[in-house]
């Protein structure tokens, strides 16, 4: 009965958790995506302005031009390109849902970020609710891997293993898995994606896993690169796995 209810819990949990983003993710994309669009308009018509006058600017009004092109830029819009990629949102769902995972585990990259300030405000809460809800999360997960963990000791001791040495080499059976499961593999996958060096895949992982988040290097933000749909959600899955399982090493 205890395993049932405790499996009940956890399913229950899950279910909240990803709901809880999804729901996020939508209130985020409803009040920052008109904002962006303006932006991006502007943007564009700035561009405009100065490519047709740009023989004969003072030296005030280039200063100016300077100053609005890095605030487009710091704000994420890129007047790079034709009119098309004032329809690609950086709110769209995929992205959104990305934006809510990174405030609710913490690591906040500071690429995308609300700019409403409807958004700001909501995001205040929506951290405030959602951090100690992905630690439950995180830790639950984390019970869950130990269990399997238990399971291996119980096996090698059953083989007749003192247990100072299962803990030891249960911790470094995960330690070793994980880094290939969560560094080293994923890595690869950068590479080939985001055309980045292995080191580059590696450094970003470990900024990501450890919640460090520079935002230096971010996945799928690259122009004119084509990612597969569902690339930045199945970034997300691995980020909250290799999550729980840095949680999982702390227990250990």
């Amino acid at each position: 009965k205890a395993m049932c209810s405790g499996k009940l819990q956890t399913g229950l949990l899950v279910t909240c958790y990803f709901v809880y983003l999804l729901v996020g993710a939508a209130v985020f994309q409803v009040l920052e995506r008109t904002a962006e669009k303006q932006e991006k308009k502007a943007a564009a018509q700035m561009k405009e302005a100065f490519l047709q006058n740009f023989t004969h600017l003072t030296v005030a009004e280039m200063e100016q031009f300077m100053k609005n092109l890095t605030e487009a830029i710091q704000n994420g819009v890129y007047p790079v390109g034709n009119e098309s990629q004032i329809e690609d949102s950086n709110w769209d769902f995929s992205n959104s849902f990305f934006f809510a995972g990174t405030v609710v585990s913490t690591i906040g990259y500071g690429t995308l970020r609300p700019k409403t300030a409807g958004g700001q405000i909501f995001c205040v809460f929506f951290a405030l609710f959602g951090i100690p809800l992905n630690i439950v999360f995180l830790h639950r997960v984390g019970k869950m891997l130990s269990l399997l963990c238990k399971k291996l000791g119980k096996f090698l001791h059953e083989k007749g293993m003192r247990k100072k040495k299962i803990k030891f080499l249960t911790l470094l059976f995960f330690l070793a898995t994980g880094i290939l499961v969560f560094l080293c593999l994923p890595s690869v996958f950068f590479q080939i994606t985001e055309g980045w060096s292995y080191s580059e895949g590696i450094y970003f992982a470990f900024i990501t896993l450890s919640t460090i988040g520079f935002g230096d290097y971010v996945v799928g933000k690259q122009p004119g690169r084509n990612y597969f749909s569902y690339y930045r959600t199945l970034v997300a899955i691995w980020i909250l796995f290799g999550l729980a399982w840095i949680a999982l090493l702390f227990n250990l």
